[in-house]
């Protein structure tokens, strides 16, 4: 054998060893990439699918508990066959209706069993009263057990076999006074619009999914794996999670994790991932506890389609044949076209996978060039994705944080949003020397308005005086409700002159302007300029003194402290 041959032997067994190893190696760190930057996309796909859930189904649960503290519903739930009071709560019930997301409502009374409930066609406006709930009927058994249970609220997914529709179901109990229970009222989603608009959204490689504290399975897109009524089912006859997964380990571990997550601190991870496997594939799943709702969001991920590492393959193939051709350029080419590449490459696999997003791609050639640029391409595919998720959680989550900071109804601060003025306007007139003003004001008799005219009336009271309160302030000061039917404004800068002008000013606008359907609305009203140092609890409890003191006085009265 000649020296040649043997030499071209040698290079072709070495070019091939190469070959092979640059294979096993690109392989080995393309996959742990793709499964760094999975377990991220993982968080950032759970944070975006809890915030599509969480935002319209807090909204509806927040006007189910102001539907269950109606106190027209009240009054007539203790006196239900009284012709005035079932007149009024039908139409506290309609207004509320019309409020909610998909326009229906339904109050079940604890005493007589009868079961009201209006759609959004308004089907049954005039006579709402549709059936009674019977303690000895299995489809009823859920409104017993919650009463027996006492649990103020509970999401139920469970068709109603006398309405024949299915829906995701917001249930509250209605109490007296006492605290004693007069019944259960909400509202539902239609299932098939939820689970069209926020679990089956065609997002390929991606599966979304919810679940009780007992995995049971509330929302997924194949509805027969949904455990309707699964609340008042005995253990080992729900549709849990692991019905998903091709390992019973894998089940036990993910409830072992969804346990952990419930049960954690407030400031630990908010997301866990894991691998499961489904349908014979392996999954990354990504779990988030919802506490608002006592619920579990799952997200389960097929990397090989959103992030999948055999569009490389081709690449690849190419460089082992080129090496392979360039047996005789072996030394040269060796460390000009492989080696070379090939470490600047691994050092960019390396920043990505340690999540720096720009990294820097060597220049190459040929075959070399295009598996570089297919990795190029995959980077920024991976950051746009992610970049473009975690975008939207970005605006969810701010979108969020102005919700938590205003108030609902009349859109004006809430108390937590002028806490937080309030902090930054103490600690900048500690620090400049300058004064504020505070103008606490109080609706007169809004308890009667409440009672006489119904809730409807009392929030467009509430509204009317927000209205005001906006069209009179300057640019510069800041009004909230405070909580109630309580404002506070705060006046910054502020002089006594100003301070005393601007709250009378507001006092007899507020009596002059503010309209209900029952009649006028006044305030009373108390103020106090805050001075330099002095703290925001002795400013609050000086403009509470006043405001107190003006009540005393007969209301629509104004005593600035």
């Amino acid at each position: 054998m000649s020296l040649k041959l043997r030499f071209l032997l040698v290079a072709a067994a070495l070019m091939l060893g190469a070959s092979l190893l640059a294979w096993f190696s690109f392989q080995y760190m393309a996959e742990r990439i793709v499964e760094q930057w999975g377990r991220r996309v993982a968080e950032v796909q759970v944070q975006y699918d809890s915030a599509r859930l969480l935002q319209p189904l807090e909204r509806e649960v927040a006007l189910a508990h102001q539907l269950a503290n109606s106190q027209v519903l009240k009054r007539w739930a203790a006196n239900p066959e009284e012709p005035l009071l079932r007149a009024q709560a039908i139409s506290e019930m309609e207004s509320f209706r019309r409020n909610f997301i998909d326009r229906n409502y339904f109050v079940a009374l604890r005493e007589s069993g009868a079961y009201y409930h209006n759609n959004a066609e308004n089907e049954f406006g005039e006579d709402p009263l549709r059936y009674h709930l019977r303690e000895n009927r299995p489809a009823d058994a859920w409104f017993y057990q919650l009463i027996e249970e006492g649990r103020d609220f509970h999401l139920n997914v469970n068709p109603d076999v006398e309405l024949g529709i299915t829906q995701l179901w917001i249930d509250v109990l209605m109490r007296d006074e006492e605290g004693e229970i007069l019944g259960v009222v909400g509202t539902g989603i239609e299932l098939g619009n939820i689970l069209e608009q926020i679990i089956d959204i065609d997002q390929r490689g991606i599966t979304t999914l919810f679940a009780d504290v007992n995995g049971a399975i509330q929302l997924y897109r194949d509805p027969r794996f949904i455990d309707f009524a699964s609340f008042v089912k005995p253990e080992g006859q729900k549709r849990t999670l692991d019905l998903l997964f091709d390992l019973p380990s894998d089940g036990e571990r993910v409830m072992e994790r969804m346990r952990r997550l419930r049960d954690a601190p407030l400031e630990q991870p908010s997301v866990i991932t894991d691998f499961v496997t489904v349908d014979g594939k392996r999954h990354l799943a990504g779990i988030a506890y919802l506490a608002s709702i006592g619920w579990f969001e799952v997200t389960l991920l097929d990397l090989d389609e959103v992030m999948p590492v055999a569009s490389f393959v081709p690449a690849l193939g190419l460089l082992i044949a080129f090496l392979l051709v360039a047996l005789l350029l072996f030394y040269w080419a060796l460390h000009r076209q492989l080696l070379s590449p090939m470490a600047s490459l691994r050092q960019a696999m390396g920043a990505l996978r340690e999540g720096r997003r720009e990294v820097s791609l060597p220049r190459g050639s040929g075959e070399m060039g295009q598996l570089i640029r297919h990795f190029g391409d995959m980077a920024d595919e991976v950051t746009r994705h992610t970049e473009a998720l975690e975008a939207k959680v970005r605006e969810r989550t701010e979108e969020l944080e102005r919700l938590a900071r205003v108030d609902v109804l009349t859109g004006l601060l809430n108390r937590r949003g002028m806490t937080l003025l309030l902090e930054e306007q103490t600690a900048r007139a500690a620090r400049d020397n300058l004064a504020f003003g505070l103008i606490w004001l109080d609706l007169d008799r809004f308890k009667d308005i409440n009672d006489g005219a119904g809730h409807a009336a009392g929030d467009q009271a509430l509204c009317e005086v927000a209205r005001v309160l906006e069209a009179g302030l300057r640019g510069y000061d800041h009004a909230a409700r405070w909580g109630g039917d309580e404002f506070l404004v705060l006046l910054t800068p502020c002089e006594a002159d100003d301070l005393m002008t601007i709250a009378a000013r507001l006092r007899r606008e507020v009596a002059e302007q503010a309209r209900y359907p029952g009649g006028g609305v006044t305030v009373s009203v108390g103020a106090c300029l805050a001075q330099p140092g002095e703290t925001l609890e002795s400013a609050l409890q000086r403009a509470d003194e006043a405001l107190y003191r003006a009540k005393e006085n007969g209301r629509d009265r104004l005593v600035v402290a």
